[in-house]
């Protein structure tokens, strides 16, 4: 059975990629930038790719499909390289191309701020699309990297759908529909990407869970809301783990440099620092206990396989050049 993690937010060093492989990880997508500039986020790459040449043993970056594979196939760890923000090209589109050429497959439109390409789900009033972010879109799909809508808002969300020629992704966040929260999707938007062959990845990270998370059968429980709202083939995992972050790194992804005062993002002001990864989830090494969970609700051992990892894969294989 393939397994695949759509979005993890960790730090990464030889202990974290050897938690991912004691956990049967054949495919995870790495998030390498917030609020960073185009020159910052390719010092983050270029800083990645040494620590995944130091361990090359274990993992190594994909492009494509055949990459993949290629990797799996030789008991190692494929990694998809992402960033949470677009903040990385500078305002230029022809900077697409580049990260492309770098290797970045996954690219968020807006994080948790509006900016010059949509709106942010933290935004009171969602702005939609904007004339450069359709623009985007197209160059985006272009080059082969996969949209991710998990902190955009939700007119913006919907927009994009409706723009992009290939099938888009919310690579970590749950519906609002069963757990009410500004960070998850609407059940509208769900079904729309769906209906264009997307795929959404379900979070296990407790700020947007609800008590979901607090063991693998009550998030199975999520997973099942979502399988009976858009079918089986269009729901994946996308955990937002975060081994190793730090509460400097968490003031960083909610503040940035744009603000002065504290902000929580999927937090509060009750739970305003780290908060703990479930404890069946402390590390990735627990990532088997969702397809036993998934299999105790009753699905096939195919319909399971879909949404450990095979629903990312054939996505992947559509959007990546």
């Amino acid at each position: 059975m393939f397994f695949a993690d759509g979005l993890n937010c960790s730090i990464f060093d030889r202990e974290v990629f050897q938690e991912v492989i004691d956990g049967g990880l054949n495919c995870i997508t790495v998030s390498l930038g917030f609020w960073e500039d185009a020159l910052e986020s390719m010092d983050a790459l270029g800083r990645f790719r040494d620590v995944v040449q130091e361990n090359e043993d274990l993992v190594a970056i994909a492009h494509n499909e055949e990459d993949i594979n290629k990797i799996v196939a030789s008991e190692r760890c494929a990694l998809i390289v992402g960033y949470q923000n677009t903040t990385a090209l500078n305002g230029n589109i022809r900077f697409v191309e580049l990260f492309a050429d770098m290797g970045v497959r996954v690219l968020q439109l807006t994080y948790n701020n509006q900016n010059e390409y949509g709106g942010s789900c933290y935004e009171p009033a969602d702005s939609g699309i904007s004339r450069a972010g359709v623009e985007l879109v197209s160059e985006l799909n272009r080059c082969g990297i996969l949209i991710d809508l998990s902190h955009v808002g939700q007119r913006t969300g919907l927009d994009v759908i409706e723009a992009s020629e290939m099938p888009v992704a919310v690579t970590h966040a749950n519906p609002d529909g069963f757990v009410p929260h500004v960070r998850n999707k609407s059940d509208d938007l769900i079904r729309a990407l769906a209906e264009k062959g997307g795929v959404i990845g379900l979070a296990t990270y407790p700020n947007i869970c609800d008590g979901f998370a607090e063991t693998p059968e009550k998030w199975s429980e999520l997973v099942a809301y979502t399988v009976d709202l858009v079918g089986i083939n269009h729901v994946g995992i996308g955990t937002d783990h975060s081994r190793n972050i730090k509460m400097s790194h968490l003031e960083w992804m909610r503040q940035g440099r744009w603000s002065r005062v504290t902000n929580y993002g999927a937090g509060s002001a009750s739970r305003p620092g780290k908060i703990a990864e479930p404890d069946w989830l402390t590390t990735m090494r627990g990532f088997g206990l969702i397809a036993d969970a998934l299999q105790s609700r009753g699905m096939t051992e195919e319909e399971t396989a879909s949404i450990m990892g095979g629903n990312w894969l054939r996505l992947y294989s559509q959007v990546f050049n």
